[in-house]
């Protein structure tokens, strides 16, 4: 396989709109809410007009004071928005921070911190809620608010009409924009990107596009502040593709919408599609018209894509599996069929992208990486961020002779298909894995709608699980479904909505198991 080479080219975040609205001005972007920062547009909007808005919020952002360089942090309530205001600070030349809509206000203000004073643009629901007499003005430079007003704070709406800016392209090696990672392992770090790992991520998912030779109306419910988004922008706007963009992923409202503007290609989380699995026997037929099924951001699990697989009543449709991490972008992928995805296994995450990805498995033991045995998996990226924001050190630790170490445990087949089997601080001892263990008892079990194994107050393996309607759990089922696994504990039944998430949809693991740990302590006091 050739090695992962850097790329030669930068991807500018604030001229993407601009350029694919001189090609595909009056294709059509539909969402499924409004905008806070425009409420005028309505629900559906042109690419000539997103990109008319990009360039209306960085007059407004300038005149803010936001200038060159400088560090942006964005966090508001969920809405497509987000990328805008990303898109309107990138064409600065400023570095947007985009930080989740679900953090925590004392993670949001640890990070404020740590990017010493940068600008922060939120809205009043923020402000008025989680931040309420919190010391913004001591740690910023200045609060913007996206509309309305309050008190203290600069408001868009205030500066509409503002001058025009030129964009600012800047060095393909300067940074262009900081995400953060999941957070399940506690505060989030800082990931830096510049336009050239940007473009080294996109590299890999632009070719998968255009193996799609369709033009298809491509559904989108994924984190507006990953760093996905920003890149499916990249990929689909300058091909010219309808979007229809979601902040809701409650199924009878997705296939109202779906059943209205009939995607061809549908991309969000695992968790989202397992919560979908109920459209399948749908009357509206939401997810008929789908030929191409896909997510980036973690495992999923077979019986899920076998049921969506076969809702689609388009010829040989297709479910795409590409496994990546934060700091590296996509890594691995794999494609599914009707056929293969319910016998497929798991744990199998795919093949690395020639010339763009690469890895390799290195031994925690000085014993050869097997199954039985899973090693570290050690990866080359042309996407691999900067570092971590104010954590360099950290960084550096996870670098071994060029290769990036992302801590997940796993093994590769004689076929070259790379298995991932858990995360190390996920790991349960006498627990080959836990994300196995999930995938098959959700294939036995379809009354469970989550499924997580996790680490109680004495180490055992816990397994935490929601079920459909909240129904209580058939005890002669679980054990029928269990019999493989005579180590696992008890079962914890919660409601979905109760599971620590992050805004990837992954359920918090260490947090869910600090709460059974905290449950257990109040359960002997």
């Amino acid at each position: 396989m050739l090695p992962a080479q850097s790329s030669d080219k930068g991807l500018y975040m604030g001229l993407v709109a601009e350029r694919a609205a001189a090609q595909h001005g009056d294709r059509l972007i539909i969402l499924d809410h409004d905008l806070a920062l425009f409420p005028e547009a309505g629900r559906e909007i042109t690419y000539t007009q997103l990109a008319e808005y990009i360039d209306d919020t960085a007059a407004r952002l300038y005149a803010a004071g936001v200038r060159q360089s400088q560090h942006v942090a964005i966090h508001k309530s969920n809405g497509f928005d987000i990328n805008i205001v990303s898109s309107a600070v990138a064409r600065l030349g400023a570095v947007p921070v985009q930080l989740s809509p679900a953090l925590n206000a004392e993670s949001v203000l640890e990070l404020l911190r740590r990017l010493g004073a940068p600008f922060l643009v939120t809205d009043t629901a923020k402000l008025e809620g989680p931040f309420a007499g919190a010391p913004l003005g001591e740690i910023t430079n200045e609060v913007i608010v996206v509309a309305g007003s309050h008190p203290g704070a600069i408001s868009l709406a205030d500066l509409a009409g503002s001058p025009r800016q030129e964009p600012v392209v800047l060095h393909a090696d300067l940074p262009a924009l900081m995400t953060h990672t999941s957070g399940t392992t506690g505060l989030p770090k800082l990931v830096v990107h510049s336009a050239r790992t940007l473009h080294g991520r996109y590299r890999p998912q632009a070719k998968l596009f255009d193996m799609i030779r369709e033009h298809e109306t491509v559904a989108l419910h994924v984190s507006y502040v990953h760093s996905r988004m920003p890149l499916a922008l990249a990929v689909l706007l300058p091909r010219g593709h309808k979007m229809v963009v979601m902040n809701d992923a409650d199924p009878q409202k997705a296939a109202e919408l779906w059943a209205e503007t009939r995607p061809g290609f549908i991309e969000s989380h695992p968790n989202s599609f397992m919560e979908w699995e109920e459209l399948a026997d749908h009357p509206l037929k939401p997810l008929a018209s789908v030929k191409y099924f896909s997510t980036t951001f973690d495992a999923i699990h077979p019986s899920t894509m076998h049921k969506l697989l076969h809702a689609s009543e388009r010829s040989s449709p297709l479910f795409y599996q590409i496994y990546g991490q934060s700091e590296t972008g996509p890594l691995v992928g794999r494609g599914f069929t009707r056929k293969t995805a319910l016998g497929a296994d798991g744990r199998c995450q795919g093949y690395a992208f020639p010339g763009d990805t690469k890895f390799k498995l290195v031994s925690r033991n000085g014993k050869e990486v097997t199954r039985d045995n899973p090693g570290y998996i050690d990866v080359q990226a042309a996407g691999r961020a900067l570092g971590y924001f104010g954590e360099r050190e950290r960084y550096d630790t996870q670098v071994h002779g060029g290769w990036w170490r992302g801590m997940d445990l796993g093994y590769r087949t004689e076929e070259g298909c790379l298995h991932l089997l858990d995360r190390e601080v996920d790991s349960i001892p006498g627990i080959h894995s836990t994300l196995e263990i999930e995938d098959v008892v959700l294939g036995r079990l379809d009354e469970l709608t989550e499924l997580v194994v996790v680490p109680g107050p004495l180490g055992e393996a816990v397994p935490v699980l929601s079920t459909r309607d909240d129904r209580p759990l058939d005890r002669h089922r679980w054990k029928d479904a269990t019999t493989r696994w005579p180590q696992l504990a008890e079962p914890v039944q919660m409601k979905i909505t109760e599971l620590p998430r992050t805004a990837t949809m992954k359920v918090q693991r260490i947090e869910l198991a600090a709460r059974l740990r905290a449950l257990a302590i109040g359960q002997s006091s």
